[in-house]
């Protein structure tokens, strides 16, 4: 059951995605050679706390860190370790907090240092999609009208669209109704209320679709070993229409990305 959010309700995970939105902000800084994910995950924990939240995903179905760190070939799920990223690596940075009891989650994928023309193309057209797929978040549209429109962008790129994963309803539980594949038929699937609010986040293989687990329980990687990219954004329907919660802002600032990609989601 799809549980819809009032506006006050709205308003307070919009201080829970902005946690996130502000701690990968802060992280985009420190991703560059030689800086290790379990380091990264230490300064995640300590700044959501700092804003008087707790991390979302540190113990949750007994998740041991605060952060999923999945470079290169992992698509998501990573656990963050101590092994140095190096130049060329790219690192997806999936992040989770708890403010007011509401979850805020979202992600991005960095390049570290310079990386090839065909990784930079595969995280451009992967962040398209994910807007591509808000734009059909509105009241009367349905799950595979989203989940259409990332497929149909991404794969006539060439690119696989990983299947086993989705994006998911979002509120006081991390995963709510309704499941939100990036792949579908339009028309099909659960149909679209005001006030819902949901988790979009295009995982998108420059190869194969397929993929596999490590031995951890928790590690996805691509099965032909090609990278893989995830960007997440938080998105409410707002007077029928979709409206980001979450920012890539705090990013972009950091890094010196001058972007408008926002600016027709916010109301």
């Amino acid at each position: 059951m799809i549980i819809a959010k009032t506006t006050e309700e709205i308003e307070l995970m919009r201080e829970s995605a902005l946690v996130v939105s502000k701690t990968l902000g802060m992280l985009a800084s420190e991703v560059k050679p030689g800086v290790t994910t379990l380091y990264l995950d230490k300064l995640a924990e300590e700044f959501i706390r700092e804003q008087d939240a707790i991390p979302g995903f540190l113990g949750l179905y007994d998740f041991p860190n605060t952060l999923c760190m999945s470079p290169n070939a992992q698509v998501v799920h990573g656990i963050p370790n101590n092994t140095p990223l190096v130049e060329g690596d790219i690192i997806s940075i999936d992040c989770g907090a708890i403010k007011n009891d509401f979850y805020g989650d979202h992600a991005y994928t960095f390049p570290v240092g310079e990386v090839t023309p065909e990784v930079t193309k595969l995280l451009t057209v992967t962040k398209e999609s994910l807007y591509v797929g808000i734009r059909e978040l509105k009241v009367g549209n349905r799950v595979g009208d989203v989940g259409h429109a990332i497929q149909q962008y991404t794969e006539s790129f060439g690119y696989g669209v990983v299947r086993e994963l989705v994006g998911h309803g979002l509120g006081r539980k991390m995963h709510e109704d309704p499941e939100m594949p990036n792949y579908g038929r339009r028309g099909r699937g659960k149909k679209f209320i005001e006030g819902m609010v949901v988790a979009i986040e295009p995982m998108i293989n420059m190869g194969t679709k397929n993929i596999k687990q490590l031995r951890d329980g928790w590690t996805i990687l691509t099965r032909d070993g090609k990278p893989s990219a995830h960007f997440e954004h938080d998105v409410a329907i707002v007077n029928g229409k979709p409206e980001l919660l979450s920012t890539f802002q705090y990013i972009y600032d950091a890094l010196g990305i001058e972007s408008d990609e926002e600016a027709e989601f916010r109301q």
